[in-house]
């Protein structure tokens, strides 16, 4: 790492280890406790807010929120993990969950995104947002992936960096604190998650993600876990009933941007470019979310309504089973249901007759699938 493309910031700097084999790391001070913030992103603030309060108030009134959770979350998974490198799309993360076949590499990483995030609001109810529950679901992240054999659920005792393939210590882009510092450094970022605020809310999580992301406190799986960091804070905070805001499709969709802003605080205390970013992010995927769940909920009373004129039956617990699950099974259903598999294959191929869903080409062992091609749509679009 180049110690002169640093210089001493509010946030840290960058200096040499002590020792024979010394290197040059980043020391993070703890998070600032008040930020000067531009009048240009106190505007994106404003616009972020307001975006945000209109998809906190759409959330309440949806008459069947959990419906759109499932998928939602989904779509973080994939594009955080996208972020970090992985091959796969919506089609065959809901496809995997619906069938009883291994996964893939890439589907598996996706699929323990979730279930980290699933796992970490069940253990909300009775533990704080806190290190522990950090180790809790880094440890879900990583299990049975790549990355499984780097210490999951422990933060790191040994030197971590990142940069292109092939770097080293010496020549990497950045290089994060000493395991020496991380205790310190982690315990102030749990007391500024749980203080009385003296920063907006989201000026607040801007700096949660980035100072997780600079302690970098696990030997793989930061990036993640840092982004999943984002929408529990704001629960946690009571700014979203539920947890329908990712802001990962915006990152991957400018990686470079992104990343470059938090360097940029890094090597030169410019907060600002990173808050603008970020906010934006919130203003435009809290409107993104609005308008899927309006079309979703749109698409569910039609369907609804199509279903009641034609027949009776599973049917119409099926039609919401393809908004948590747009790719279904015969076997899925029968399990989701509970109910016998005449009696999930008439629903499904009752709502295939009304065009609510497509049957697909019998995959291996014959097993026969369906999917909800419009909501696939509404979600991926």
């Amino acid at each position: 790492m180049d110690p002169d493309r640093f210089t001493d910031t509010p946030f840290g700097r960058a200096r040499r280890t002590p020792g024979r084999h010394g290197y040059v790391a980043y020391f993070p001070q703890p998070i600032p406790r008040s930020v000067t913030i531009s009048q240009a992103n106190l505007l994106r603030l404003a616009d972020a807010e307001a975006a945000l309060g209109h998809l906190a108030g759409a959330g309440r009134l949806l008459p069947h929120r959990h419906l759109l959770v499932r998928p939602y979350l989904r779509r973080e998974a994939l594009a955080s993990t996208r972020i970090e490198g992985t091959r796969a799309s919506l089609l065959d993360v809901f496809g995997a969950e619906a069938s009883d076949k291994p996964l893939t590499p890439d589907v598996e990483e996706v699929v323990n995104y979730v279930r980290a995030m699933e796992t970490g609001l069940a253990r909300l109810r009775t533990l704080p947002l806190s290190i522990r529950l950090i180790r809790e679901m880094h440890a879900v992240i990583l299990a049975g992936v790549r990355g499984r054999d780097r210490q999951p659920g422990q933060v790191r005792s040994t030197q971590n960096w990142i940069g292109p393939p092939g770097a080293t210590l010496e020549t990497a882009t950045f290089v994060p604190p000493p395991p020496s510092e991380l205790g310190d450094l982690l315990s102030d970022l749990e007391l500024f998650v749980h203080e009385e605020p003296a920063l907006p809310p989201l000026v607040q999580a801007a700096l949660v993600h980035y100072q997780f992301e600079t302690i970098h406190p696990f030997l793989d799986g930061n990036g993640r876990l840092g982004r999943l960091l984002i929408v529990f804070f704001l629960v946690v905070r009571d700014r979203l009933p539920e947890p329908l805001l990712y802001l990962s499709p915006y990152f991957e969709a400018r990686r470079d941007e992104y990343y470059g802003a938090l360097q940029a605080v890094r090597e030169r205390g410019e907060l600002d470019r990173w808050l603008a970013l970020f906010l934006e992010g919130v203003r435009v995927q809290a409107l993104d979310a609005v308008a899927r769940a309006e079309r979703l909920t749109d698409l569910r009373e039609r369907y609804r309504v199509r279903v009641r004129t034609v027949t009776r039956g599973a049917a119409n617990d099926v039609v919401d089973l393809a908004f948590e699950q747009p790719i279904l099974t015969t076997r899925f259903v029968e399990k989701r249901l509970s109910v016998t598999r005449p009696a999930a294959l008439t629903a499904l191929r009752k709502l295939a007759e009304v065009g609510i869903l497509e049957e697909l080409t019998p995959g291996p062992r014959r097993q026969l699938g369906w999917r909800a091609t419009e909501i696939v749509s509404a979600l991926s679009d």
